[in-house]
């Protein structure tokens, strides 16, 4: 008994210190419950349930902020959906407001001839218009095009309220201002496409042409070299006959002796250098050479008996022609 009372004292100490308030009875309590306490006397059991319920008393009229009710309050924090709430609230709100002050605005002036002008366009005139009255006695009848062929107009004119503060024809001249600004700036792209084209079409023609001119190089090479040998292994059997008819019609040697390029600077200036000559010129000149004189042709890569057999076997004298 007495180590519970000693318990409970220290534990009203604490909440006097915390709360700042006295919540168990008089000091003369603690004395009975020491002294039945250690008089084992059995009231004291007694006793401390009648200060529990003297302590309950006191804290329900008192709020304990320490509590549970106060700590462990389980709130709807997830996020967002307040917010969502309160957005959805404060449009429909708004919403609401925007339409009651459409309703309620007073509608300005303009905006009043504006829609009378609307009702009057789309009604038809009647026989009570003068005007309308006058049309009908001429012949006129209400749904009739104009003119004798009857091929004119049946809607009327519409018309076309000037609102801005720009003189008349000024809305055209910016029309036409806009419309030539467009038509030149299509003049310009198509001028760029065509110099893009154009640009593409020579490029592919000096690619061709580069390429045709390495493939002329090539059948002159072969040609000069088919001539070489031809035209050795035919000296070998006429000494008499001078070979190379022309300097270009064999390969020229990597190393020229002096001798030779002497004899070259004193040809005749008025015959024409092989410099003169394009790749094709001196092809086709080789080529009608190697058919004349040696039967021969690059291309088949056949020697012929006789000037029929060449005629009649070989295509022709160009590489189009073995193609």
């Amino acid at each position: 008994q007495e180590t519970r009372a000693e318990r409970l004292r220290g534990w009203l100490v604490s909440r006097k210190r915390t709360h700042h308030v006295l919540l168990a009875p008089p000091a003369a309590g603690f004395q009975l419950i020491r002294q039945q306490g250690n008089s084992g006397a059995s009231g004291g059991p007694e006793v401390l349930r009648r200060y529990y319920c003297h302590m309950k008393l006191n804290m329900a009229e008192e709020e304990d902020y320490m509590s549970d009710s106060f700590i462990n309050v389980q709130e709807d924090i997830r996020p967002g959906l307040p917010m969502l709430r309160q957005i959805r609230e404060a449009r429909r709100k708004e919403e609401k407001q925007q339409e009651a002050n459409l309703k309620n605005r007073q509608k300005s002036l303009k905006e009043e001839e504006q829609e009378r002008r609307d009702i009057g366009l789309k009604n038809a005139l009647g026989s009570e218009n003068k005007g309308f009255a006058l049309l009908q006695k001429m012949g006129y009848k209400s749904g009739q095009a104009l003119g004798k062929s009857g091929d004119g107009i049946v809607e009327p004119i519409p018309l076309n309220v000037k609102a801005g503060k720009s003189g008349l024809g000024h809305e055209a001249l910016l029309k036409r201002k806009a419309e030539e600004k467009l038509e030149s700036y299509r003049r310009k792209i198509h001028m760029k496409n065509q110099a893009e084209a154009k640009a593409a079409e020579q490029f592919r023609m000096r690619l061709k042409n580069k390429q045709d001119e390495v493939k002329l190089e090539g059948d002159l090479r072969r040609s000069q070299r088919a001539c070489q040998q031809l035209d050795t292994q035919k000296a070998s059997l006429l000494p008499n006959i001078q070979v190379p008819r022309e300097v270009w019609y064999w390969l020229r040697l990597e190393e020229e002796t002096e001798e030779e390029e002497e004899e070259e600077k004193e040809q005749d200036e008025d015959e024409y250098t092989s410099e003169d000559l394009s790749v094709l010129e001196k092809l086709q000149i080789l080529t009608n050479y190697l058919r004349e004189e040696h039967l021969y042709c690059i291309w088949c890569g056949t020697a012929y008996e006789d000037k029929e057999d060449l005629s009649s076997n070989c295509p022709g004298p160009t590489s189009a022609d073995h193609d």
